[in-house]
């Protein structure tokens, strides 16, 4: 039951955190910095996401295959190689990294 709660709870919350957006005037949101935000803020949620569930395991920071992985994305990504080859690299690397390591 304690779920069911949990999650009628966050169904409100999501659809009052959407209506506070709707009830947001235009004027603000034509702002210089507010369009700013709006544009930086998801990239930077993105990265540290990336980075957390790359890099922790709980309560502690650790250096594995994912790491790995990471890199081999960031260097295709630097050669511009498609999505799914980007996908394909970090995917590879980082089985091969496991794979080795035992």
């Amino acid at each position: 039951m304690n779920v069911w709660i949990a999650i009628g709870v966050t169904a409100l919350g999501c659809y009052a955190v959407k209506l506070a957006g709707l009830l947001v005037p235009a004027g603000a949101l034509e702002r210089p910095l507010v369009r700013r935000l709006a544009a930086l803020l998801p990239v930077a949620l993105l990265a540290a996401l990336t980075a957390q569930q790359t890099f922790a395991d709980g309560h502690a920071l650790v250096l594995d295959a994912r790491a790995a992985g990471l890199g081999a994305a960031a260097v295709a990504l630097v050669l511009r190689a498609p999505f799914l080859v980007v996908v394909a690299a970090a995917v590879v690397v980082t089985a091969g990294v496991r794979a080795v390591a035992g």
